[in-house]
């Protein structure tokens, strides 16, 4: 199991990598996968909901591990498209900020859900998270660059939750829970400050 995170890892810095190196102002490719991968790490919501989506799923633990992340990033790449494409998808800043709520709430209160009813809850919020950042492609941006951006910010944004969870899992069984439920209690109180306004 250590091996496949390890070369996950590798593997999503490595495609990160024309991200860094073409971080200077572009047009295009260059453009579309610098933006692209800077707008899931430009707001405390998003940040809050992929990495939360990377805890609760190795608190779920079995085939949730790979099976929350991979539906979040299909489902947000087609929420992506309707955005580029300009379709209208209703109330998408309140859906980012419930998901940050509920998936907080999920990890603090360490709620067992099935694989399936995580996969469903995750994959809606991905419509709405895919849908604000197909909507802000700025016009000089490729789209099909801008997409692999902001789909390899998230998937190591999933893979750093994913990583706390199991680091702090190694804490032992009462403590590392209780720090995985805190730090779930402390993003679903981020959210709501979010939904409100304060933050």
């Amino acid at each position: 199991m250590k091996s496949v995170f390890k070369s996950g890892a590798l593997a999503l810095a490595a495609a990160a990598l024309p991200a860094a190196a073409y971080a200077h102002p572009g047009v295009g490719e260059a453009a579309g996968l610098v933006h692209g991968f800077s707008h899931p790490i430009s707001g405390l919501d998003h940040i809050l909901a992929m990495v939360m989506v990377g805890v609760l799923a190795s608190q779920l633990g079995g085939r949730a591990v790979w099976a929350l992340p991979a539906t979040f990033v299909l489902v947000m790449i087609l929420g992506g498209s309707l955005g580029m494409a300009g379709i209208n998808v209703p109330f998408v800043e309140t859906g980012i900020a419930l998901s940050v709520i509920v998936l907080g709430t999920f990890i603090a209160l360490n709620i067992r859900a099935s694989t399936a009813a995580a996969i469903g809850i995750v994959g809606l919020f991905a419509i709405f998270h895919g849908h604000a950042h197909g909507v802000e492609m700025p016009e000089n941006a490729g789209g099909a660059a801008y997409a692999a951006g902001f789909t390899i910010a998230t998937a190591l944004l999933h893979m750093t939750g994913l990583g706390l969870g199991f680091l702090i899992a190694r804490f032992g069984e009462r403590q590392g829970a209780f720090m995985v439920r805190t730090a779930g209690g402390v993003a679903a109180v981020a959210g709501i400050g979010i939904i409100a306004g304060l933050i």
